[in-house]
């Protein structure tokens, strides 16, 4: 790729490139995460809600001041 040999991190993500393509990925930040709360030993669950329900808006709902869950 360059002099400098073939890119593996950048900006914290890695980079795995293939003759299928360039795969970017976080897998070396989600283990140093679980390691840091002492569960590197969980099992893996599946996502826990169906992935493919639409969401939309709760027209109904109470209204939310989005400010409280901005930085």
């Amino acid at each position: 790729m360059s002099l400098m040999g073939e890119l593996r991190f950048f900006l914290g993500l890695q980079i795995k490139q293939g003759p299928e393509g360039t795969f970017v990925h976080q897998a070396k930040y989600t283990r140093d995460i679980l390691k840091k709360f002492d569960m590197g030993d969980s099992k893996p669950m599946t996502t826990p809600m169906s992935t493919n329900t639409a969401l939309d808006a709760d027209e109904d709902g109470e209204a939310v001041d989005r400010r409280n869950f901005e930085g």
